[in-house]
């Protein structure tokens, strides 16, 4: 390919909405372009990546047995009311009618449709164990589309589903299936964790994300440096990091605490380390039926800790939701307005549960529902009965390791895959069965197993750029070599070399690319930093005649010249060890 016959447009200038990294790099760079909020045209350069992607995720699930079909982006409503997810999926889902006014939906994901693929082909125990997948365009209507393919509204994605007889059969497609993933994101190139997860709305009771380790990721993962144990801070296990209630030594004692609605400012004004406070966290879940009214939560956990959404999600009776307090709820049931709640002295109508630390600590700080106070010295039984214990809370650098091996430490990722084991959590929805050995029919077990094609180039670029643009891995780059030919249209010495040069990189396989056009060094430079390619070669008079060339890898590498016979096998290592 020569570059004046491909479409090459850099901005110098990213767009005013383009807050991170990838998002600004790949529209300078000339390979997206946005047509409306969250939805862009992937232009000639950005198309080139993600076919890169997709080839080795191809090469990968093929390799790992699952078979490739193609499911449609429009749905009928029908099968996501079958399961319930009509109604439970969101304003994400996005519903639309045809000319008849029936019902579809723009596909977020195909668990539907596959399951319902399933139920009407396999009929036997021999046809199973089965794994589809297909590389198709998703929707989810996001309320603020943002990042760009970081959290777009259409992208591109890779779903799998596997079918099973049994749990325990279905349990090695799983690891089959996560081996496979490993398999990819290193073939890719990334830096990556593969963390135990929450199954979120997808369902099922196993589940690990493939994060991307960078700074600008949305999600905080909790991992041991010194062993295998990683997971999503979600579901990270917080243990009770006081081994035993102490002996109450203070006497309770309500003290002024004006304008200190935090903890941070209560300890501050008390001078007490702010581990001996208690945050209060006031929710509410409403009534499931017309006999039930609100019930009101008061959720305890110290004061340098916060609140796990996900964990209190999966608490008795929060099953079905649940929300913040309104302030006419609090001033209800406290008497008091937020910044000065606390358990000491409420009516039995207020729920309260305890983080595991919070159960055992003495002589703790907590709000005297009280504008302008709070309580000392307060402690369990002699001041608030014991009450129900769970795990509420995040986990924090330095929290022990739950299986006793050190301390957890936490960094930042960008979830690109995600694998679930759902069971029969849609297969007895959708009565999916098959007929067994004896001729009874079964639930089918099922795995689904996702892969963010267009967020891996968005994270690629977000582990690997410069102050100059991307620095692809070499498995992602839109080219593997650039070559670029000074004064292309004024030598034919230029015009020679680098065309030789060009031939033969393309008779060893390699994605090539001679830059031909008729612009600056300096903007022809500019342009490969920015677009990233891994390898860039300069031809030009001066080097020539000297019987050199220069040769500079894109990742921090020094320009090296290379007699010119030589430059072939030069380049050729360089690939080699990128």
């Amino acid at each position: 390919m020569y570059a004046s016959h491909y479409h090459i447009n850099t901005l110098k200038e990213a767009p005013a909405e383009a807050e991170v990294a990838s998002h600004q790099l790949m529209t300078r760079a000339g390979m997206i372009r946005r047509i409306a909020g969250g939805v862009y045209t992937y232009m000639p350069l950005g198309l080139k990546v993600l076919r890169h992607i997709e080839t080795i995720v191809r090469e990968e699930m093929d390799r790992a047995g699952a078979l490739e079909l193609l499911m449609p982006v429009v749905q009928p409503a029908e099968l996501w009311q079958e399961t319930g997810r009509w109604d439970e999926y969101g304003a994400e889902l996005l519903r639309i009618k045809d000319r008849h006014q029936r019902d579809f939906v723009l596909q977020p994901t195909s668990e539907e449709v596959v399951t319902d693929i399933v139920r009407n082909e396999i009929h036997s125990w021999r046809q199973l164990p089965v794994n589809f997948y297909h590389i198709q365009t998703k929707f989810r209507d996001e309320r603020r589309p943002r990042f760009g393919l970081m959290r777009g509204r259409e992208f591109t994605m890779k779903d799998a589903y596997s079918f099973d007889r049994d749990e325990e059969s279905a349990q090695k497609s799983y690891d089959i299936m996560y081996e496979a993933y490993t398999r990819i994101f290193e073939r890719l190139g990334l830096t990556f964790r593969a963390v135990a997860a929450d199954t979120g709305s997808i369902g099922g009771s196993r589940s690990h994300e493939f994060q991307v380790i960078a700074d600008t990721g949305e999600d905080e993962i909790v991992y041991n440096p010194n062993s295998d144990f990683a997971a999503n801070i979600e579901l990270a296990a917080a243990p009770c990091l006081i081994s035993e209630r102490s002996t109450p030594t203070a006497a309770l004692e309500k003290v002024a605490t004006p304008e200190a609605t935090k903890c941070e400012l209560v300890a501050a004004q008390l001078k007490r380390p702010l581990s001996d406070t208690v945050k209060a966290v006031v929710l509410a879940t409403d009534p499931v039926s017309p006999e039930q009214s609100v019930q009101v939560w008061l959720l305890l956990v110290r004061g340098d800790h916060d609140v796990n959404e996900v964990k209190v999600g999966k608490l008795p009776g929060f099953e079905n939701g649940y929300r913040l307090a309104t302030e006419d709820e609090i001033q209800t049931h406290f008497g008091c307005v937020p910044g000065y709640l606390g358990p000491v002295g409420l009516s039995e109508h207020v729920k309260i549960i305890a983080d595991k630390t919070v159960a055992n600590m003495s002589d703790f700080i907590c709000g005297a529902n009280e504008v302008g106070y709070h309580y000392a010295g307060v402690n369990w039984v002699r001041d608030l009965a014991e009450t129900t214990v769970a795990d509420l809370r995040n986990v924090v650098a330095g929290d022990p390791d739950p299986n006793g091996e050190g301390s957890l430490a936490i960094q930042r990722g960008i979830e690109v895959g995600h694998i679930f084991f759902l069971g029969d959590t849609y297969s007895k929805k959708l009565q999916a069965t098959y007929l067994d050995k004896d001729g009874k029919p079964q639930l089918i077990q099922m795995g689904c197993y996702g892969i963010g094609v267009s967020r891996i180039a968005a994270a690629a670029i977000e582990q690997n750029h410069d102050d100059k643009g991307i620095v692809w891995p070499k498995a992602l780059a839109p080219f593997e070599v650039v070559i670029c030919a000074l004064n292309w249209n004024k030598s034919e010495e230029v015009q020679k070399a680098a065309t030789a040069l060009y031939n033969q990189l393309k008779e060893q396989g390699v994605d090539v690319i001679l830059d031909d056009r008729d612009v600056r060094p300096g903007v022809m430079f500019a342009d490969w930093e920015l677009i990233g390619v891994p390898v860039r070669v300069t031809v030009g008079d001066r080097g020539l005649k000297e019987g050199i060339i220069e040769v500079q890898e894109r990742r921090g590498g020094e320009a090296e010249k290379v007699i010119t016979a030589s430059a072939l096998g030069n380049i050729q290592q360089r690939l080699a060890n990128l």
